[in-house]
């Protein structure tokens, strides 16, 4: 009987090879030595599709980047400016908390990688198409980029430990429960997101109202 043939290497099986070894043990832990013994192959025969760590690693942010979902931008759908931003930040939270490990490199920007320009592309273009000028909508895609990683780089509930001891109210008189913030750390962190992004939603709403004031 003949023996089963191994899986063909390819560019998508290093990436997802490499995203979850990212994800398990963050960026250090990628190296063409650890992926190719995680594939079954030999290191050189990874140069065939990527010369070097830091392209892996950029294959993979743009992985990530590809999981945001952009179809509320579409032109066919009808969300308007508004809830489309909201939606699609939700979107983009969710791949990152999915992957917080390749944050770093996503925070560099999309550099040339291309669901990351297309992601940039989309949300520019449907502020554009909505009424913004180019300058605001550029700034908006910079601003809900800010927001949406720094969200993602770590919890703000997960930041405090679950010992009472830790919380003197002689030195501390307003963190008396601040030792239960870690079991809830998912609600408050939800919590948090969503109340941030209605206040930047809210406030940029008033500057659309002005944009259109001004134009009339």
């Amino acid at each position: 009987m003949a023996r089963p043939r191994k899986p063909l290497l390819s560019r998508d099986r290093i990436v997802d090879a490499a995203r979850a070894l990212v994800d398990a043990e963050g960026l250090a832990a990628v190296s063409t030595r650890r992926l190719a013994a995680e594939l079954g192959v030999s290191g050189p025969s990874l140069y065939n599709h990527f010369r070097t760590k830091d392209q892996i690693l950029e294959a993979v942010a743009d992985s990530v980047s590809a999981q945001v979902d952009l179809s509320m931008f579409d032109a066919a759908d009808e969300r308007d400016w508004r809830t489309s931003l909201h939606d699609w930040a939700v979107s983009y939270r969710a791949a990152l908390r999915e992957h917080p490990n390749i944050v770093p490199v996503l925070a560099q920007g999309p550099g040339r990688r291309p669901a990351g320009l297309r992601l940039a592309d989309a949300v520019f273009g449907a502020m554009v198409d909505a009424g913004w000028p180019p300058a605001q909508a550029t700034s908006i895609g910079a601003l809900m980029r800010y927001f949406v990683m720094g969200s993602a780089l770590g919890s703000f509930a997960g930041g405090f430990v679950d010992d009472e001891t830790a919380y003197d109210p002689a030195d501390y008189p307003h963190l008396g429960q601040a030792h239960l913030l870690a079991d809830r750390q998912e609600l408050i962190d939800d919590r948090a997101f969503e109340t941030g992004l209605t206040a930047l939603l809210d406030g940029l709403s008033v500057q659309y109202a002005q944009v259109g004031a001004a134009a009339r």
